[in-house]
């Protein structure tokens, strides 16, 4: 009977043991988004909030594809202030980007058969009051290729566009010429791979880095090296698709779905804490990689990693003392 009880505690501790540890390091490693609602879209034509752009004490965002081509722009109780209405039927609006005070680039670049031979930018008014406007609609071509994407960000000094391609296995930053010619192809240039799946993005204030989304985290890089500084979960939503950048250290994320929250998000310290160093890579003028003093990008990004390795240490102390109590209830009396 000893021996059997024996196997019956093997059979009940021994997965324990292993299960317990792993546990323990998983749930000390996620992150845990410190986010809070900001308010929520009242307006029943927002149905699904693709692009975000904070401009002054507005948020503006657009539908993405089978809308018209409008953009509203939101007060911060989710009261719709304004319609911009620019195009009658656009292919595939994704993504906004700033274009100056009063002012966004809506980003009609979604391409899901990725067949379009050219995407298109317009820089459109917003703010309160309804309007109808007439603006060109600028041409950018990939240098490798069609390319669906919903990742549009201008660059907060230079106001220079890059598009975000969104693919599975890892997406593409291109960089648009920094001079838009309204009546030929604009041809972009790729400056190296990001995440797969982005959904929006934004630059922080300093130009020296940007915040990537996907549909259930964001990533932080280096601008231009495109070294990652760190990562974080992002809170659930119904399908989770904006991003506005509101100061070094917070984002608003918005999501699909009729009168859907609008979050705030603060970055986790050790990202802002990254962020903050002035040694990072900068942007010369034309937005192109300047001198790099130490230290790099990869060293920003190795005290995070550092830090992510100690809730699996806990957990591997965790699976020893769990054995030495097995062995200890295993033992003939």
């Amino acid at each position: 009977m000893r021996r059997r009880r024996g196997s019956d505690r093997i059979g009940l501790l021994g997965p324990l043991a292993l299960a317990v540890p792993f546990a323990i390091g998983a749930a000390l490693a996620a992150d845990t988004s410190d986010a809070d609602e900001a308010f929520a879209f009242r307006d029943r034509a927002i149905v699904e909030s693709s692009g975000l752009v904070v401009d002054g004490e507005f948020l503006v965002t657009t539908n993405d594809s089978g809308d018209g081509g409008r953009v509203f722009t939101v007060s911060a109780s989710g009261q719709t202030v304004g319609v911009t209405t620019w195009a009658d039927d656009p292919v595939d609006v994704e993504a906004l980007a700033p274009a100056g005070p009063g002012h966004v680039w809506v980003g009609d670049i979604g391409d899901n058969p990725s067949a379009r031979d050219s995407v298109s930018v317009t820089r459109v008014p917003v703010g309160e009051g309804d309007r109808s406007v007439t603006e060109p609609a600028i041409r950018l071509v990939y240098p490798d290729g069609p390319h669906d994407a919903e990742g549009l960000l201008a660059h907060p000094t230079t106001g220079r566009l890059y598009v975000v391609s969104k693919e599975v296995f890892g997406g593409t930053l291109y960089e648009a010429p920094e001079g838009l010619d309204e009546s030929a192809d604009n041809r972009l240039r790729s400056l190296g791979q990001v995440a797969g799946l982005v959904t929006d993005g934004g630059f922080l204030p300093d130009g020296r880095h940007l915040v990537l989304r996907t549909y259930s985290r964001a990533f932080v890089y280096t601008f231009p090296g495109l070294e990652a500084v760190g990562d974080l979960e992002l809170p659930q939503q119904e399908q989770g698709e904006g991003l506005a950048v509101i100061d070094a250290g917070t984002v608003y994320l918005s999501s699909e779905g009729a009168r859907s929250e609008v979050l705030r998000l603060r970055l986790p310290e050790r990202i802002t804490r990254a962020t903050s160093d002035t040694t990072a890579t900068a942007p010369n003028a034309s937005g192109t990689p300047g001198e790099r003093s130490t230290p790099s990008g990869n060293e920003l990004a190795a005290e995070p990693r550092d830090r992510d390795v100690w809730p699996w240490l806990l957990g591997g102390v965790a699976l020893v003392l769990m054995t030495i109590t097995l062995l200890r209830a295993l033992r003939p009396r």
